[in-house]
This record gives structure tokens, sequence and C-alpha cells, in this order.
């Protein structure tokens, strides 16, 4: 035993020899190397290639082409070549985007051209588009295009809308991108038709977003639809190009309700809308004429005491006009349901306390649906095939982590790129029958020569039970006889997980960067957060900023039950509802954190927008109470540590309203706070201005932190 202990006190010397003669992170490298040069190596713009098992991806200025089927890799089109096709000359300095229309033609959008090769390239066309072409999307089938300018939709150069009033948009994304809504233009399968969304919101109030970067000063009125107060209204239209007509789709009154879902029928003839009451407690699923517009029936309704929420389209199944797949919630977690469009529940494919993520592909062949879930553990997301005939469930892929999946178009192949704690990033094919995988490519650590903490994966339990995850990033040189400073990074607000098991093990190189300069780092995500099922994302149903205080109390207790924390100097840092997280915490736990730091945080949910906040809160009318307990300005006296304050002028999400009211409470009450705002940015700080922000972040800390 002596001599055990020995050679682990020997290993440990030697490891802290080892992790000396490395270097810190730089603030920019901790802000954002991961996504820059510190980046494991990965394939770039991956593709498969229709009706084939043909995978495509960038290197070297060039087209690379890999067999699934055989292994056979090489090099179907270097960038040299497409610059003498389409422009005769060295034009594109670096390897476009390229896209698949059907088998054998590809395309990219360069400027407001769209350019069409045949995959021998022999045959170039070229559509120039509108100036100031946005949103555009091309129907595969057809080689039809649609796009916005302005907030009036073309089709093919050909306007289809001409609306002169500035607050009415065609063609793009609404219901401030809620409900899983990120465009607005949707074609018919086999692209002759096309549907859109129109929104009014005249009648929305306006809000000032002001340009500081001109003298003097410009504003801008946006819509802000705030809780409790008037919304957009929002309808779907078809456009034909054949007759150049349009019809409204007629989904009824309300006007203020929400359209989501929006699909259409594999042979072009209905159009299917879920529509979401304002109050987002009820859901029905309805199938119209695209030709009328009139409603033919409503498959089914949903409807849940405190919310609904849909986030995906109907998926057919192969070779069926009839039978189609829906996402839902209604046992508790996001499964896969089979449907007949007579609203028959035909079956429910995937079942169990754990959530589908993604739906990949359908494997006709073998009946299957692939996808992924998070059904090993909420901290890793995995492939997985479904029989949707005899519910027969198989897992594809075999390493722990988190899995980024893309599918061949029949559903035989994917394309898995996962990583874990240890394991930087892996690329590789795999069969979805299980039984072959092909490595293409396995990363080297690009941290390899930094000091590294030691991170530690934390489950602590709810007041309820519930088991929470958490990490625990140790000081670099950790001594567990001395004592440490702690900051405490957290979010744990709606549709957001923060943890993972990927690489690399922390989540975040700013954690390891202050893990650098002497402190511990905690993060978990409670009760509120997302991929737990609707009893765990629901608990903090109208009440907004107490549950999930609970629970991050609970990893408050369990940083003080350790010997090497210094619970007279702890930290909390956090972001938009983490930023109200924050600060909520600094004002209804005062004597928990000395500091505080808080960006974009909303600070009154009666200012933040319809559609999120009235699904967690209610409207102030009907959950007055709520509001109130949530309200942060009505708690300013309650201050006791230091709390700074950040915020960019021209945030659309939580406007800068929130926190210019904080500030002036706290000065009526004669309360000292810190304040730092970033001109001309919205909602996050980007770029090389969030170097600046996260340096300003971490030297507030060391200010009032530091012995």
């Amino acid at each position: 035993m002596h001599k055990m202990l020995r050679l682990s006190v020997l290993a440990l010397s030697v490891s802290a020899a080892a992790n000396a003669q490395k270097k810190n992170f730089t603030i920019a490298e901790a802000t954002n190397g991961m996504g820059t040069t510190l980046a494991p190596k990965g394939l770039r713009q991956t593709s498969w290639q229709p009706e084939t098992h043909n995978l495509f991806f960038v290197a070297n200025n060039a087209w690379v082409r890999t067999n699934a089927d055989n292994g056979k890799v090489d090099t179907f089109l270097r960038l040299k070549t497409l610059n003498q096709t389409i422009y005769g000359r060295d034009s594109l300095k670096a390897f476009p985007m390229l896209s698949w229309q059907g088998k054998d033609r590809f395309y990219l959008q360069s400027g407001n051209e769209v350019i069409f090769l045949d995959a021998g390239m022999e045959s170039l066309t070229k559509k120039t588009l509108q100036q100031d072409a946005e949103n555009v999307f091309v129907a595969p089938e057809t080689g039809n295009i649609a796009y916005t300018v302005g907030n009036n939709l073309w089709f093919n150069n050909t306007p289809v809308t001409d609306d002169k009033e500035p607050n009415i948009i065609n063609g793009k994304s609404v219901h401030r991108e809620e409900f899983g809504i990120d465009h607005g233009i949707f074609f018919s399968p086999k692209g002759n038709l096309l549907a859109y969304y129109r929104m009014d919101q005249t009648m929305v109030a306006d809000y000032p977003v002001i340009d500081w970067s001109q003298t003097p000063a410009v504003n801008h009125n946006i819509k802000y639809p705030m809780a409790g107060n008037t919304s957009h209204q929002v309808s779907v239209w078809v456009y034909n190009p054949e007759t150049k007509t349009k019809v409204r789709i007629k989904t009824g009154d309300p006007l203020d309700k929400y359209l989501t879902c929006v699909s259409w029928s594999p042979d072009e003839r209905y159009i299917f809308i879920a529509t979401l009451n304002r109050e987002q407690d009820h859901l029905r699923l309805s199938m119209f004429d695209a030709i009328s517009g009139d409603k033919v029936s409503t498959l089914f309704e949903e409807s849940d005491s405190k919310y609904v929420q849909p986030q995906h389209s109907l998926q057919f199944l192969p070779g069926s006009n009839t039978e189609f797949v829906w996402w839902s919630q209604r046992d508790g977690f996001m499964h896969l349901y089979l449907f007949n469009t007579k609203g028959k529940l035909l079956r429910q494919l995937t079942k169990g306390n754990w959530v589908v993520n993604e739906l990949l592909a359908f494997n006709k062949a073998e009946k299957e649906i692939v996808f992924t879930a998070s059904k090993e553990s909420p901290m890793e997301k995995n492939t997985y095939a479904v029989n949707w005939e005899t519910g027969a469930m198989r897992r594809v892929d075999r390493e722990k982590g988190y899995h980024n999946v893309t599918a061949s178009g029949d559903g035989h192949y994917v394309l898995d790129v996962y990583s874990n704690a240890t394991t930087p990033r892996v690329s590789q094919l795999l069969h979805t029958n299980g039984k072959w995988s092909k490595e293409l490519l396995r990363a080297d650590n690009t941290l390899a020569a930094y000091r590294r903490p030691e991170v530690q994966d934390v489950t602590l339990k709810a007041a309820d039970g519930t088991p929470l995850y958490g990490k625990l990033i140790l000081p670099v040189s950790f001594d567990a006889k001395k004592k440490y400073p702690v900051i405490v990074y957290l979010y744990n607000g709606p549709n957001v997980q923060l943890l993972h098991n990927s690489f690399p093990a922390s989540g975040n190189l700013w954690y390891e960067y202050m893990a650098q300069k002497g402190y511990v780092v905690f993060t978990m995500d409670g009760r509120g957060s997302s991929n737990r099922g609707l009893k765990f994302e629901q608990a903090t149903f109208g009440k907004l900023g107490t549950v999930e205080l609970e629970d991050q109390l609970q990893g408050v207790n369990y940083l003080k039950s350790l010997p090497f924390v210094d619970a007279d100097r702890m930290g909390i840092h956090g972001w938009s509802f983490g930023g109200f997280m924050t600060t909520s915490m600094m004002l209804r736990n005062p004597d928990v954190f000395k500091v505080g730091v808080a960006g974009g945080p909303v600070m009154d949910w009666k200012m933040y927008e319809v559609m999120y906040t009235e699904r967690y809160m209610n409207t102030p009318q009907e959950n007055a109470k709520g509001y109130e307990d949530a309200n942060l300005l009505t708690k300013t006296k309650n201050l006791k540590g230091k709390l700074l304050l950040i915020h960019g002028t021209d945030d659309d999400v939580v406007v800068w309203q929130h926190s210019v009211n904080f500030i002036r409470k706290c000065v009526d009450n004669g309360v000292p706070v810190d304040y730092f705002v970033y001109p001309g940015h919205p909602h996050n700080v980007r770029g090389k201005d969030r170097v600046h922000l996260m340096q300003k972040i971490s030297d507030y800390f060391d200010l009032y932190l530091k012995p």
C-alpha cells in the first residue's frame, strides 16, 4: 500500500511537471479559439449526393467524393476547374458551398447569381436574381428559384407580392422564429407550387433602436410585441406560377394565433398547418386544399395545461401520400408517432423517458426511420433506427459522446461526426445496420500544448429528487489544501442545454482560462432547461427565476461542502436568460455571491416578446403575481455584492431598456452598480469585440474575487 501511494504521488508529480511545461490560453484563444485556430480538424462542407451512396466534402480546394459502398475516394472537382468553367479566370479564391439539384446537377450562389452545372461539367446555366435578393430557395426538382427582396417575395424574377407597407412581410420567418420556424418559403415536393408566410405587423407597437454610429444618432423603429400586448397576424399563401395566381389558406379566426409546421403532401394537393392558440395550450393539425385554400379537415388536436410546443413539420413515409410521422410530447417526452391523413394514430414509434433530437432519414428497404436521441443519457446524443411497422429499434453507433449525424437519402449510411470528453473529433461512415464502419478522419488534440484543468462530472438532486447534471472544473495545479475562489456560469432557461459529453470536457475554454488563473468553475443545467422531458422543462412554468434558483442553490451548497472552496469569494455569470438568473441570484439571495456579471439580462418579463414569455408565464393579466415576483426592477434595494451589467445598444431580443430601467432603479435607491455597453452590438457580442467582452468579465472577477 505504501508503495502504491508513493507511485501515485510520483505520477502526480510527473503530471504536474509536464503540465508546468505547457502554456496558458490567451483571452482570444479562450474566447474564439474552438471555432478558429484551436478547432479540431474535420470534414468541410459535407453533403450526400442524391440517389447515391457518395459523400462529398471539401479538402485542399477540391470537392472530394467518397463512395460508402466500396470505400473509393477520388477528387471530383478542383477549384481551378470550377473557376475556369464559370468565369474563365480565378475569381473564386476559396471553394464555394455547392448544393445538389437532384443526382446529376449542382448549383452555387455567387452574389445575385445562381449558377447550375451538370455533374459532367458540360452544361452551365446562370440565373441572375434581382439586386438585394435574400432568403434564396431552389427547388431541386425543377430549378425554380424563390427569394425575397425587401419585404416582398419573388419567383424566377417575377414578383409574387408587391406590398408597399414596410410592416407587411412576405416569404420570411415569422413569430420571432419560435416553434422551430427559421424560414418562410416552402416549395411543394415536385417544385411546382410555392407556399409562403405573410406577416402583418402594422398593429404592433413601434420600438426604437438607435444607431449611435451616426451624428446625430438615427432612430430605427422595429415591431416588438411585448407580453400581454397586441401581437402580429400571420397567414399562409400558395402561389401557382403556371396561372400566376395566389390563394390564402383559410386558417380562420382569431388572427393572432400561431401557424406552424407548414408541410406539403407528396402529391402537392394539400397543405398541412398546425395552428396554435395565443395561449399556446391547444393545437390543431389541419389539412387544407392547396388550390382553393379551403380547410379539408382537422386531423387531431393536442392540449396541455401549461403549453404545447410544436417544432417540426410533417414527414411522410417514402412512397406514401397518406402516412406521416408527427413529433409530439404528449406522453411527456418528445417522441415520434405515425398518423394517417384521416387523423388516425397508427402507432407510437419511439417511447421511453428520453428525447428524440433529430429525424435523419427513411430507409424504405428496411422500413426504418433513422434518428438521433438522448436515450443513453441526457449528456449524450446517439443514432438509432426504428422499424415503423414493428417498433423494433437498435443503436447504430457505438461510441459514447455527442454525435452530429447526416444520412444518405435512402437511409442506408450516415456520416457520424462525434466527440467526447477525451476525443476531440472523429468523422466516420456507418452503415445503419450497425455492422460496418469506416473512419475517415480522427482529429489531433489541438489543446495538447496547453495547461488543462481536471474536469469532474457532478450529479446532484433537485428538491423533488430529480437528478441534475453539472461539471466542476478545478484550478490548474490544483492543491486540495488551498482555498480557491469560485465562478458559477449558468443559463438554466428553456430550450437550452449547456452540458454534453463532448470536447473539450469543460464545455468552454473560458472556463479553462479562469481555471488557469486559479478559479474553481462550476456549471449545471437545472430544471427548466431542455432535453429532459416536459416535467423537467415545465417545473418553472408561471414562476421564472424561482425553481431554477433553487436548483442552482443546490449547486452552491455542493460547492460550499468542498474544503477547497472559499465560500466568501464566489462569483456568478450568465447571459440573456443567464443574465436574468445572475441578477435574480444577486437580489433574491444577496448573501451568497460576492460578485455577479449579467449580460443582456431580462429584468421585467412584461417587456419581453409575446411568444416566448406567454408560453412560460401566461400573460401579465393572467399571472400578475408571477410577473411581479420575477420583476427584478422592484428588488434593487437587496443588492449587496458587486454587480456588473453588460448590454448591446442594438439588442432587439432583450431590448436595451431592461438594463437602463434597472440602472434607473439603482440610482433612485442609492444602490451602487457597474455598467458597460457595447455600441452597435445586438443581443450577443460577436467577433473581435467578444474578446474585449470576455476580458472585461475576467478582469471584473479578478478585481473583486482575487485576494
